[in-house]
């Protein structure tokens, strides 16, 4: 039986427990709220409740979807804003990822791996149902062939190798570290073994997928985050497009974790561009940005309490790719900011930004501030630059300065498999000689400048190289504000002509004194229909001081205004009015109050 009950805020309401069964309708265990603060998770939820009228036009949205349409994009924007369904959450994955359109161009079968993994698992006595009880089993056999764990190589179908044992032992050891809570992971239940069976599945079978690469910690997590929402086969597509395509998570896992500390850097320039005075607190309280961001890169924020709020973070990725964990990060730590910068101990700044608080990571709270932060890739291309430049732009620089040179082994060079020149007098002569021209260390906000300007110009030769408007035939005619002959005048203008073209044609009647009517001149007009010319001053002059215009002024000066005549015409009352002068005097016949202009 569901319970639901809401806060006085309003607000965030925590709705949907199912206690009869004693997980929540995430499938999370329900404990008690000592239980939920030790295992950091909580089952108070406040994402909106789906709306039947968009469901439905979700469900109108994913029928006829198009990756490569911008108005089906714009329209999955729009809805990922209000809130996916719970319903419909994986098929809203599948289409943001193309995994089927993913499936159907690679040559790799699914199925057909599962049966080459199914061999060695036989040769080795273990069961992919049982393989929890089989970790001993799998370190024994390891430790008999005298292997480490390596990165693997193809192997021979039916004939576990080192590799293998050594890929089946890792991943047992994470599927009892991924969400232990959730009820398709924890327990002995036929639910459970299932579950854990096939993420054991897929992770290996992405081993087998990309040999180069096998596993890594971390995928483990999203793998189940992934098996949560989609169907086995489904999952493994879906990882498979998360881990290989540039726009998400390409080359962020191996084993010599290079790529995730790069990205972990790129990071913290753009934290100490949005918030320098948090980054240059976190830094004095000795916080390294390696230890909190590699961890949310690696698992994308499933170590957040709320789990609502963690599929509307991935709801996000699926939409926008690696920036949207940019994105993510900087809203995180944009409301932890208050308390962070109120910590004087990194004993409790690192736990806080390992564990993002409850009130803090709730769907009410950190999806509107997700929304309200921006992230521009022409940021995370102007701090990867600043990167590069600190890290190794500065040292190839000086390589290429000094010619070729003897490769020297080095304990960092034999791991990455790479030669690098050795360091000659010359380059260590030039190296404090650049450091005095540049008058010490440059600024972030110099180079980040440099940096945009670079990628700007880039751009804008791009552009230009494209789409170069043709010069006006005619320079005369540009000057005119004609348009070239061919091109196509605005609407605008084109209502204007058109105006004052009818204005022309009717003209401007006025009536002169005598009550005839003549018409006036007409504006001057371009023979091509353009905007009429007002014409020089004088003309003006010529049409004030014509007959209209000399009748109106003689009238004017003439006589006296009609008020003022009329009461100089009209007599007062009982009186006669008086004589005019040259005129003979009225008759005395007439009667007195006769008027003097009856």
């Amino acid at each position: 039986m569901r319970r639901r009950s809401s806060s006085s805020s309003g607000k965030c309401t925590s709705r949907r427990r199912n206690d009869s069964l004693g997980f929540d309708e995430f499938g999370f265990a329900l404990s008690k709220k000592k239980d939920q603060k030790l295992q950091h998770r909580s089952h108070d939820y406040s994402y909106p409740q789906p709306n039947t009228v968009r469901v439905k036009e979700l469900c109108e949205l994913l029928s006829y979807w198009n990756g490569s349409s911008f108005i089906c994009r714009n329209q999955i924007e729009r809805f990922i804003r209000i809130g996916i369904p719970p319903a419909l959450r994986g098929q809203v994955w599948k289409c943001l990822l193309s995994t089927d359109a993913l499936r159907d161009t690679s040559s790799f079968s699914y199925q057909k791996c599962l049966r080459e993994i199914r061999g060695p698992l036989v040769d080795l006595g273990v069961s992919e149902y049982s393989i929890l009880s089989a970790i001993a089993t799998l370190s024994e056999t390891e430790n008999e062939m005298g292997c480490a764990p390596s990165p693997p190589q193809p192997p021979e179908a039916s004939v576990f190798s080192c590799s293998d044992v050594a890929i089946f032992r890792q991943i047992a050891l994470d599927l009892q570290r991924s969400f232990p809570t959730h009820r398709s992971l924890m327990g002995d239940s036929a639910e459970a073994i299932e579950g854990q069976a096939k993420l054991f599945r897929v992770l290996t079978a992405y081993a087998r997928y990309n040999p180069l690469i096998g596993y890594c910690q971390g995928m483990s997590y999203i793998a189940a985050v992934l098996l949560m929402n989609l169907a086995e086969e489904e999952a493994f597509w879906a990882l498979v497009a998360l881990l290989e395509k540039p726009k998400y998570l390409s080359g962020l896992f191996d084993h010599s974790l290079d790529k995730i500390q790069h990205q972990a850097r790129v990071f913290h320039q753009l934290l100490k561009h949005r918030k320098p005075q948090l980054s240059q607190h976190i830094e004095d309280l000795g916080v390294s940005s390696l230890h909190f961001v590699m961890p949310w890169f690696l698992t994308l924020f499933t170590s957040l309490p709320c789990w609502d709020s963690v599929l509307a973070v991935w709801d996000l990725i699926m939409l926008q790719g690696l920036l949207a964990v940019f994105r993510v990060g900087l809203a995180v730590l944009e409301l932890l900011e208050p308390r962070l910068l109120q910590m004087t101990d990194e004993g409790l700044m690192l736990p806080t930004l390992l564990r993002v608080p409850v009130e803090v990571s709730q769907h009410c709270v950190l999806v509107p501030a997700l929304w309200g932060t921006e992230v521009q890739e022409w940021e995370i291309d102007c701090m990867n630059g600043l990167v590069l430049e600190e890290t190794g732009e500065g040292r190839h620089q000086q390589e290429k300065e000094s010619g070729p040179s003897t490769p020297r082994a080095g304990a960092e060079d034999g791991r990455r498999g790479k030669e690098r020149p050795a360091r000659t007098p010359a380059t260590e002569a030039r190296k404090p000689a650049k450091k005095e021209a540049g008058g010490g260390a440059k600024s972030v906000f110099a180079r980040m400048l440099r940096t945009a300007r670079r990628y700007l110009g880039d751009v804008g030769r791009g552009l230009s190289a494209e789409s170069k408007p043709s010069p006006p035939k005619n320079a005369a005619v540009a000057a005119a504000g004609r348009f070239p002959r061919g091109a196509r005048p605005s609407s605008s203008l084109t209502r204007v002509q058109m105006r004052s073209r009818k204005k022309s044609q009717r003209g401007t009647f006025q009536r002169s004194a005598a009550g005839r009517v003549k018409k006036a001149a007409l504006p001057s007009q371009d023979s091509d229909g353009g905007v009429p010319d007002p014409g020089p001053e004088p003309a003006l002059r010529r049409r004030s001081s014509g007959p209209v215009g000399r009748v109106a002024r003689r009238r004017s000066s003439c006589h006296p205004p009609r008020g003022r005549s009329l009461r100089l015409l009209r007599p007062a009352a009982g009186t006669a009015p008086p004589p005019n002068p040259g005129t003979p005097p009225p008759d005395p016949a007439d009667s007195p109050g006769a008027s003097a202009f009856r």
